[in-house]
């Protein structure tokens, strides 16, 4: 019996598909809308998160208590008024800013190149220039000694921007343009320190330190932006460091004066 040609199935022969009549299929909605929606969205989570950051940064209290009414530049005369240390225009004596510490008051105040170091009733040591509170130094054992003492004769400026501060237990030397500790001189055993028994001659700072059982020849120290002045000492770098350099000078020990 013959086959049929290609197979035993007959092809079928194709039909031409049916030509739609209806209405053509809706085309896949555009992203753009929702896109813009999630970054209007984004956006004003954004602004809330910083609008509530700045909030939070006005209710936080300053650090160490500052109120600071800043003033501009100028020339200006510094000096504790009641529980404020104030600014007053050299030329017309008006009030440029003032600066408080909430619940203390300034003891001593002195002037440094601009700026004014104040010593506050709770042993701090602040340094402002009328703009901003440049930096706060807490000095140790203030609680035994500034009761009695107040602030006479504690600040102690020695000239090539160090302050001394003079008390009955050690000089401390700070580095007026930043606040760096340079040096401590500490008291004698038997001896302290008379921070209102000081006079200058010259560069030099002579203290009184009344000793039990000691010539009158030693119980007096004098004193310069170095230090103790004695012979063979080793000078101190109390200038800024230079950038490049920074790195090196923190790395060498604080020398201590003879």
């Amino acid at each position: 019996m013959a086959l049929p040609p290609h197979g035993t199935h007959p092809r079928r022969a194709s039909t031409p598909p049916t030509p739609r009549t209806g209405p053509p299929a809706p085309r896949p909605a555009s992203r753009a809308p929702a896109l813009v929606r999630r970054a209007v969205a984004g956006l004003l989570v954004a602004v809330v998160t910083l609008g509530l950051c700045e909030a939070a940064r006005h209710l936080r209290p300053a650090p160490y208590g500052d109120r600071l009414l800043p003033g501009g530049r100028g020339q200006w005369a510094a000096r504790a008024q009641g529980a404020v240390v104030v600014g007053y225009d050299s030329r017309t004596g008006a009030a440029r800013w003032r600066y408080a510490r909430a619940g203390h008051r300034p003891v001593a105040v002195v002037p440094a190149r601009g700026d004014v170091i104040a010593l506050w009733d709770d042993g701090l040591l602040t340094d402002t220039d009328g703009r901003s509170v440049r930096w706060h130094r807490a000095l140790p054992d203030a609680t035994e000694w500034l009761p009695a003492q107040g602030g006479t004769g504690v600040l102690r400026l020695l000239g090539r921007g160090i302050l001394a501060v003079v008390t009955p237990h050690r000089v401390t030397a700070y580095r007026t343009a930043d606040g760096d500790l340079r040096w401590v001189l500490p008291a004698p055993k038997g001896c302290a320190f008379r921070p209102e028994g000081a006079v200058r001659r010259g560069t030099a700072l002579l203290l009184a330190q009344p000793c039990a059982d000691t010539a009158w020849t030693g119980q007096l120290v004098a004193l310069d932006d170095l230090g103790r002045i004695a012979p063979g000492r080793t000078p101190l770098g109390n200038d800024l460091p230079r950038p490049h350099l920074a790195h090196l000078d923190a790395e060498k020990p604080l020398a201590r004066p003879r």
